[in-house]
């Protein structure tokens, strides 16, 4: 099914259960697991500082820390984040999806954050980030402390920019990377590596996912071939204008018209930094290039109350049961 945004403002009406705080467990103990897990909890939600990142600007999320989980055989979403991003870049979108009755986990993607580019624009990212995936699906269902609340049989996925071309991975597709060999026009990074030969990593999958909501991935490896490869459903939301890492916005159109089936798709009148979370004015002043819609004027605000309640409609519906 393809649509605009703008047409579903009656389905914030319409999820169901009543709103509830997100709890928050941050998770510092181990550098390849560094992020946060959100969760159905009963408690009025406060600000849970995350201090300064990589900009100069505090950073806070909205919950409660280390709140007793509300809710049990619930499903999980786990979440990958952009090149050079962390795993709170779309907080807003994590806590709505808890106060919907998921747990959703993000962490940030070592060698690929915005304090860390040791592994940035080289084709081991392509294995790594996947791999950072499953140790977080492996961490959750057989190593945290509160993983009897998850049902491990609803599973599904969220993943924005270069984490959704990482989901998309898990899912199925091996990239093409003849296609980013022939399309390369720089002496660095991958297409250094691809010109001199250097043999791309093996795609590393995950059959636990079950389902998937893919929001303007890299779309360079992507292609009508290697996307009939992915089996479970998925939502696709693409951004109308593009922007760093997508292009001007044809390379999604170019993805979205070749995915087989009859996807659900998204477009959104905005450029790519629109799915991230609505900035603060401190972070807005610190970081104006990701805060900064094109067009302007554009609501982000507004069009995430939207995004975030269609994605957790579409979460719902496919994780329903644990017998798909």
């Amino acid at each position: 099914m393809r649509r605009t945004v703008w047409a579903f403002a009656a389905i914030i009406c319409c999820l169901g259960s009543p709103l509830q705080a997100a709890g928050i467990q941050l998770l510092d103990a181990d550098p390849a697991l560094s992020g946060a897990i959100w969760y159905p909890c009963a408690a009025e939600p406060a600000h849970v500082a995350l201090g300064r990142l990589s900009v100069s600007a505090d950073f806070d999320l909205k919950g409660v820390k280390d709140c007793p989980v509300a809710g049990a055989k619930l499903p999980l979403v786990i979440y990958s984040h952009g090149r050079g991003g962390f795993f709170g870049q779309q907080h807003d979108t994590a806590e709505a999806l808890a106060d919907a009755g998921f747990v959703v986990a993000a962490i940030n993607h070592p060698g690929d954050t915005f304090s860390d580019s040791s592994r940035r624009d080289t084709l081991s990212v392509w294995e790594s980030r996947p791999a950072d995936i499953v140790r977080l699906l492996d961490f959750l269902l057989n190593d945290w402390k509160d993983r009897a609340a998850i049902d491990p049989a609803r599973v599904g996925f969220f993943g924005f920019s270069l984490g959704g071309a990482t989901g998309l991975v898990l899912m199925g597709i091996t990239p093409d990377f003849g296609r980013v060999a022939s399309l390369c026009k720089e002496t660095t990074g991958v297409c250094a590596q691809l010109h001199n030969g250097e043999t791309p990593p093996e795609p590393i999958q995950d059959a636990r996912i079950r389902t998937a909501v893919i929001v303007d991935p890299a779309p360079t490896a992507l292609t009508r071939e290697n996307l009939a490869a992915v089996k479970v459903p998925f939502q696709f939301w693409r951004s109308q204008f593009g922007g760093p890492g997508v292009g001007d916005g044809s390379g999604n159109a170019r993805v979205a018209e070749g995915l087989p089936g009859k996807p659900d798709i998204h477009v959104v009148p905005a450029g790519h930094y629109a799915f991230l979370a609505p900035c603060s004015p401190e972070l807005a002043a610190a970081v104006p290039r990701i805060c900064t819609d094109t067009p302007a004027g554009f609501d982000r605000a507004g069009f995430h109350r939207e995004f975030n309640a269609v994605v957790a409609k579409f979460f719902r519906e496919q994780l329903a049961s644990g017998d798909r």
